[in-house]
């Protein structure tokens, strides 16, 4: 069983073959939560090891002796030991099978990994599957919500663990009902409408400039390109054609790649950074890893500077992701064609780059007024009366 942020057992001496492990990252009244775990030999002599549950689940060491002893009578008079305590599964130890069906090529692998690591492992360390309810579900995503999470994250991350129970049942790991299905996932209106001015981004980049000379690089790529997170963390300098000034990005939510061209300070940024091994990473975590999300400090500095303040409107909350939407809708307002801009955000569906239609709202009535100089604009009032009449 997977034991991450546990100590080692410890037995307890009132109670032999009763152990307990504490917890790292669990409280319970104050103190370590205590997993209680009991030990006795099967008809074979194989000493076997059975998880009983956690002191903040109501579990004590008198309840655990109580159950080793039910253990080696039914041992002992050749009873049957439970067979639904071997099927018992955590669901990190689900994850790991979750993890390395992710290497297959499943979309949005990282972001899952990141949305795991940093969110559902903290919160159901070492829970077996059949004691996850529906409203532990629920206490997750009031607690992510309070983090002031988007709701397409939360939703995202409550799927995920759908998505993993659900592998768990196909792959005959675990035979119980999911208990994602009994709870209501957030409602989404996401259509991000708040982009920068042009005064903001420059006051936005000099305050990241501040912090982080790799936050403020990774930030100008993206206000410059309309790059994702995810693309800029998985760039790698074979990637780059400085000379052509274009990027050759793999888009992890197609999984098709396409070509994103520089600015002129987009290459100059680069060429300060330097260069590497064409398999190298262009941005890299203090660990020289692979970042997996963005930093708390891009957070940080927009609070600094007010953006966000008295704000509740999630599609007005100034975000990483705003820095992309603002290089869609500058485009716009430049009267690119839709059909560019579609290209250059790595957009699956024209659908999903009409939102931004509505920034150019002359150009409808501009095409209209092409009609009249192809036309004349005065050729119907040169029409003689009685032609009029006759028309008519």
């Amino acid at each position: 069983m997977h034991q991450s942020n546990v100590c080692k057992r410890i037995n307890i001496p009132k109670y032999r073959g009763v152990y307990y492990r504490e917890s790292s990252k669990r409280r319970h009244l104050g103190k370590p939560d205590r997993c209680l775990d009991i030990c006795y030999r099967d008809s074979r002599g194989k000493l076997i090891w059975e998880k009983v549950g956690w002191m903040s689940e109501g579990y004590n060491a008198a309840v655990a002796s109580q159950l080793r002893s039910e253990r080696i009578r039914a041992v002992r008079h050749g009873d049957e030991l439970p067979k639904e305590k071997e099927a018992e599964i955590t669901l990190g130890e689900v994850w790991k099978y979750y993890d390395e069906w992710l290497n297959t090529g499943k979309k949005d692998s990282d972001t899952d990994r990141s949305y795991y690591k940093n969110h559902i492992e903290p919160f159901f360390e070492g829970r077996v599957l059949s004691k996850i309810t529906p409203f532990d579900l629920e206490k997750l995503k009031k607690d992510l919500s309070t983090k002031k999470l988007a709701p397409a994250t939360v939703k995202h991350i409550l799927v995920l663990i759908r998505q993993m129970i659900n592998k768990a049942i196909l792959w005959n790991k675990w035979h119980g009902e999911n208990p994602v299905k009994k709870i209501k996932l957030p409602k989404l209106n996401n259509r991000r409408e708040r982009f920068l001015s042009k005064k903001e981004a420059q006051v936005l980049l000099k305050e990241l400039g501040t912090v982080s000379k790799q936050l403020y690089n990774i930030s100008l790529l993206s206000l410059h390109t309309g790059m994702r997170a995810g693309e800029i963390f998985s760039l790698k300098w074979g990637h780059i054609d400085k000379h052509n000034k274009i990027i050759h990005v793999a888009d992890p939510k197609s999984g098709h790649s396409r070509k994103v061209f520089m600015t002129n300070t987009v290459k100059e940024m680069f060429k300060s950074i330097g260069s590497g091994e064409p398999e190298e990473l262009v941005f890299k975590s203090r660990e020289k890893d692979k970042i997996d999300r963005v930093s708390y400090a891009f957070r940080r500095a927009v609070d600094r500077l007010g953006f966000n303040d008295g704000i509740t409107d999630p599609r007005q909350i100034v975000t990483f992701h705003t820095l992309r939407h603002t290089f869609a809708s500058w485009l716009a307002l430049q009267a690119t064609p839709i059909l560019t801009i579609k290209e250059l955000l790595g957009h699956q569906s024209l659908a999903m780059t009409e939102r931004y239609s509505h920034l150019t709202p002359d150009h409808k009535r501009d095409a209209v007024k092409g009609i009249e100089k192809i036309l004349g604009e005065k050729d119907f009032l040169k029409l003689p009366k009685k032609k009029l009449k006759k028309l008519s």
